[in-house]
């Protein structure tokens, strides 16, 4: 099994989201990047600007305490205002490391026994030392790592959020931008899929954008060497055909002629035999001639024709023969008209060949019914023997034939076949006949009915 061919609008809508989200979650790690430092800039210089504050306040606050001993010294904290979290902590010790003062959350077990100053990172914390009198005073302000890297996930975090809204709707964006973009490549692929058969003509291509141009330029060319071949080909049969005429005709003559100056006897069963072929090589030219008018273009007319008409024409015809008027089962459209686009030319050989095929093939005891609905559906049917689906199958192909012993090209239902084709329709065949138990049927739509007057 051939694989599916995949989709260009799928593929651009798709590749398109996904660019743009890979493009959005690389902007936001950047910008995670970007933060984590500047948010590391921003929280040392709080740290500093902690320890520089505090720094006089703390040694005026000492100062000013009431003088102990040694072992009698508490550690001071500083009262706090409201409750709160502290998320910058600090405390002030002397040379000896001894904590003279501290803030309320402080845990100088948390702080690292050598005094350094500047920036240093100990445990968990990120801290910074300011000394003063002549190192003989030191603050250590400190700052949970964990806060920093939390601050930067949450700030990343409103980055990404967004994109569960924007997923979905840069899908539908990107979906319809791509699908507005593609309307005039799917407007060609329309325009060629609704061709009939028959219609080579170039394919328009001036709203289509400038990539796809030489491609339409190439289906147009390969369009061009394929009406020249088949125009070739047709010419080249239409010619034969006709051209056979003539010598045809003139020996059919000549050979009538022979019978009617022979005596009877073997010489002129012979002439009669030749008589025989000669007539068979002349309806074979006909049809020859037929087909190549029914694989040809011009098989839909400007303007509305009256086809009930034109089949009335050809019923007259067969009428003229006495043993196929009394065979014939007619019935017309009520108002006796039918407008349909079909060609009259090609619609008179389409009739002819059913109603040839029907007369010759089916049941000689049975009537040929020919019916025209005011729905333009065209229906000929004949009595005989169900046909095997095998058989059905190939009786539309040209020089096929069913079982049938009745002379013949077997030509008249490819013919039919070609010119419903070309005229956007299609030949329908059914045996038995629908409702029936036997025979054999060939129907017909004709397109573009306008109206029955």
């Amino acid at each position: 099994m051939a694989p599916r061919p995949k989709s260009l609008q799928r593929r651009l809508g798709l590749g398109l989201a996904l660019g743009m989200i890979l493009l959005w979650l690389g902007g936001s790690v950047a910008a995670g990047l970007i933060l984590r430092s500047e948010i590391d800039e921003v929280f040392d210089s709080a740290l500093q600007e902690v320890a520089q504050r505090i720094m006089p306040l703390a040694y005026s606050e000492i100062l000013n305490s009431e003088a102990t001993t040694e072992a009698e010294s508490p550690i001071q904290r500083l009262p706090s205002v409201l409750p709160h979290k502290e998320r910058i902590t600090y405390i002030v010790r002397d040379a000896d490391g001894r904590v003279l003062l501290q803030s309320h959350d402080a845990d100088p077990a948390a702080f690292p026994a050598l005094m350094t100053s500047g920036f240093q990172e100990a445990s968990s914390l990120r801290l910074y030392t300011e000394a003063a009198v002549l190192g003989t005073f030191f603050v250590t302000a400190a700052e949970p790592i964990s806060h920093r890297r939390q601050a930067v996930m949450d700030a990343v975090g409103m980055l990404l959020w967004p994109l569960a809204i924007l997923l979905p709707l840069s899908q539908l964006g990107v979906w319809a931008l791509v699908r507005f973009a593609l309307r005039p490549v799917q407007a060609f692929e329309r325009e060629i899929e609704a061709r009939s058969r028959g219609d080579l003509s170039p394919v328009n291509a001036i709203a289509l954008p400038r990539e796809l141009a030489p491609v339409a330029g190439s289906v147009n060319r390969l369009i061009a060497r394929l009406r020249r071949a088949l125009e070739a080909e047709r010419g080249f049969t239409a010619s034969s055909a006709h051209e056979l005429r003539t010598p045809v005709a003139a020996a059919l003559a000549q050979t009538q002629r022979l019978i009617a100056e022979l005596p009877e006897g073997a010489a002129r069963e012979r002439a009669r035999t030749v008589e025989a072929a000669l007539r068979q090589l002349a309806r074979l030219s006909e049809k020859l001639l037929q087909l190549a008018k029914a694989e040809g273009a011009g098989l839909l007319a400007e303007t509305p024709q009256d086809l009930a008409q034109v089949l009335g024409f050809i019923l007259e015809e067969f009428g003229d023969d006495p043993n196929t008027a009394t065979r014939l089962m007619i019935t017309l459209p009520v108002s006796g008209v039918l407008l349909s686009r079909m060609d009259a030319d090609a619609f008179a050989i389409l009739a002819r060949n059913l109603i040839e095929n029907a007369l010759k093939h089916g049941a000689t005891d049975e009537p040929v019914t020919i019916t025209l609905s005011d729905d333009g559906l065209l229906r000929v049917s004949n009595g005989g023997a169900v046909l095997e689906p095998e058989t059905m199958a190939r009786l539309k192909r040209p020089f096929e034939r069913g079982d049938s012993r009745a002379p013949g090209s077997g030509l008249g239902l490819a013919i039919a076949e070609a010119i419903a084709a070309g005229a956007g329709t299609e030949l329908e065949l059914a045996s038995p006949v629908p409702g029936r138990a036997s025979g054999f049927e060939a129907r017909v739509q004709l397109p573009g009915r306008v109206a029955s007057l």
